[in-house]
């Protein structure tokens, strides 16, 4: 999982590094508001830890800025020291979708961080992805079309889930490398092989292809049912 935290107290982020990095999470930082404003917008992330007392802008302006300037949909948890009805119901009206105060739980954080990235995918309580034709059962690491399983290698698997936590938007090939190899990503090639692999897998038995691709964009998985 790929998360950006905004917070100026070093402590903190110290905490946050060493609790998360563990247990699989990459994390980028930002120390001030405006700088987390711009990471947020240039890079892709599946949650914002947003503080909200920050030098330069403070976390009510960056959720502003974020949601109504520049329409991100990234889930945010806002941690604070406030912890009055009031001062949450204004994170919540910028557009947080969490708030936490401090001190808090790391293992409680990390609960609430996942929860809103599982809701922000669409997950079901049975953790099952489906669009269209395509069901992909997380708890069993089972994928179906129309009712055959599918024979996936563990990326293009992996290949799958993340295009249907998309779906039917784009997903980009940057998207793509970043959630499954993170930091080591492979060359060009070895996309382009998997691809190919999974589209030979998903779509090769049927009348009708659902991975499509955009040239110099990336890919998204379609309907049978549109044109």
């Amino acid at each position: 999982m790929y998360a950006l935290i905004i917070e100026d107290n070093p402590d903190i982020v110290a905490n946050l590094y060493g609790f998360l990095e563990p247990l699989g999470y990459t994390l980028d930082v930002a120390i001030n508001g405006p700088a987390g404003v711009a990471l947020a917008t240039s890079s892709h992330y599946d949650v914002i830890v947003l503080d909200l007392e920050l030098p330069g802008l403070d976390g009510v302006e960056v959720c502003r800025k974020l949601r109504k300037e520049q329409r991100l949909a990234t889930p945010i948890l806002m941690l604070t020291a406030r912890d009055t009805v009031k001062d949450k119901l204004v994170g919540f009206e910028v557009g947080a979708d969490d708030y936490l105060v401090k001190p808090f739980s790391l293992v409680e954080l990390e609960a609430r961080l996942k929860a809103l990235v599982r809701r922000a995918r669409n997950e079901t309580v049975e953790h099952i992805l489906e669009f269209g034709e395509l069901r992909l059962d997380l708890s069993r690491g089972e994928a179906r079309r129309a009712g055959h399983k599918l024979a996936l290698t563990p990326t293009g698997y992996k290949l799958l889930e993340a295009l249907l936590r998309k779906a039917p938007a784009l997903i980009s090939r940057e998207e793509i490398l970043r959630e499954i190899w993170g930091d080591d990503p492979p060359d060009s090639d070895a996309l382009r092989t998997h691809i190919h692999a999974l589209r030979q897998a998903m779509d090769r038995p049927f009348a009708k292809p659902m991975l499509h691709t955009l040239p110099g964009s990336g890919y998204r998985l379609i309907n049978n049912d549109e044109s």
